[in-house]
């Protein structure tokens, strides 16, 4: 599966850590061929200030990397779906909070919305797990969402086993295989990244 010509969905949750990978995530994409980036993010996201950006800031990066306005609100979300704005939704880094929300059908933030939407449609959602519990109180909702119908994982590693050792984060560089096997229904392997 080529992904010339598809629209993604990139939503992005509060992970702040990883979004210094987020640029050259969607610049990936972009080469790929793809017609539309549409940026989502979560409440988090938007209104966070840390050390790695300032909401603000990031909030004119995923714009202007993408050409596209960020959705930002369960009001501006809720089209997704009835409007079949994209082919597929990437959350990318996707939280263990946002994650739970998921598993459980929670629909209370703008990436949540956007998701229940799409999923209607039978379309696949490409999920980048950035969690500091992921081995933890996350792994129950890891294993539910692998077994919900258009859910594919990004592969995923251990991120600092030393200090953190229950810590998981994606593994960057399948970023575009994952979304290319989601088309065709398939959970890229192997799941779990060296």
């Amino acid at each position: 599966m080529e992904l010339k010509d598809k629209k993604i969905g990139f939503a992005v949750t509060g992970s702040c850590c990883n979004f210094k990978e987020t640029k050259s995530v969607l610049e990936a994409i972009k080469q790929s061929g793809v017609s539309k980036i549409l940026p989502i993010v979560s409440n988090s996201t938007k209104n966070m200030n840390t050390r790695f950006y300032k909401g603000i800031d990031y909030i004119k990066m995923l714009e202007e990397t993408t050409g596209n306005k960020v959705i930002d609100s369960i009001e501006k979300a809720e089209p997704v779906g009835p409007k079949n704005m994209v082919d597929v939704i990437v959350i990318c880094p996707c939280t263990g909070n946002t994650l739970a929300k998921l598993a459980n059908g929670i629909t209370d933030t703008p990436v949540l919305m956007a998701i229940k939407g799409h999923i209607r449609n039978n379309k696949p959602v490409v999920i980048g797990i950035s969690t500091n519990d992921g081995l933890g109180v996350s792994l129950k909702n890891i294993g539910t969402v692998l077994n919900m119908k258009n859910m594919y994982f990004i592969p995923f590693r251990q991120d600092d086993y030393e200090s953190k050792p229950k810590s998981l984060v994606l593994d960057y560089t399948y970023i575009i295989d994952t979304i290319k096997e989601a088309f065709d229904g398939k959970q890229i392997q192997p799941i779990l990244s060296k």
